[in-house]
């Protein structure tokens, strides 16, 4: 009866953003604080995906 019952350790992956002063990128996870490590700069930029988005027009 092992297994049954217990839930899989989650691993959050952190979302990448691109500093707004040094450019370095950053990986944060929720909780982190709003800041880069390099310089210290608060506005960050959200990564673009990789993948392909594709909208319907109507």
């Amino acid at each position: 009866m092992s297994g049954y019952g217990t839930m899989p350790a989650t691993v959050t992956m952190g979302v990448p953003y691109i500093c707004g002063q040094c450019g370095s990128e950053i990986s944060l996870k929720p909780g982190d604080i709003i800041q880069c490590r390099e310089c210290g700069y608060r506005i960050l930029y959200k990564k673009r995906t990789n993948k392909v988005v594709q909208f319907e027009a109507r």
